[in-house]
């Protein structure tokens, strides 16, 4: 399942920093290092969680590889959460009864 390996990828802070810095855009492995301490292996392995996940995908230019968000495993992950953003309205209305019934 998708949504799975998404949260599994995210659930690691460093994954989560690398996410972030590919969201403002395009880099590679190099760039993303910068700031970071990691090494060249560790974050190897890092982007291919997060590829698995289908939140990144590479692009290769020659013998560079740049990184970049994949809005395909994203919209995958919005379809997941489509499911329960109708059970939110509810669920918070039926809060807001409480509470009201509360302070009463």
């Amino acid at each position: 399942m998708i949504e799975n390996d998404f949260f599994r990828a995210l659930a690691d802070p460093t994954r989560r920093a690398i996410f972030e810095k590919l969201a403002a855009g395009s880099m590679n492995a190099s760039a993303l290092r910068n700031g970071m301490e990691i090494s060249q292996p560790a974050m190897s392995q890092h982007l291919a969680v997060l590829r698995s996940a289908k939140l990144v995908r590479e692009q290769r230019q020659g013998r560079f590889v740049n990184y970049e968000v994949d809005p395909e495993g994203l919209a995958l992950i919005a379809q997941w959460l489509a499911k329960y953003r109708a059970y939110w309205p509810d669920r918070i209305a039926a809060l807001k009864v409480l509470l009201k019934d509360m302070d009463q």
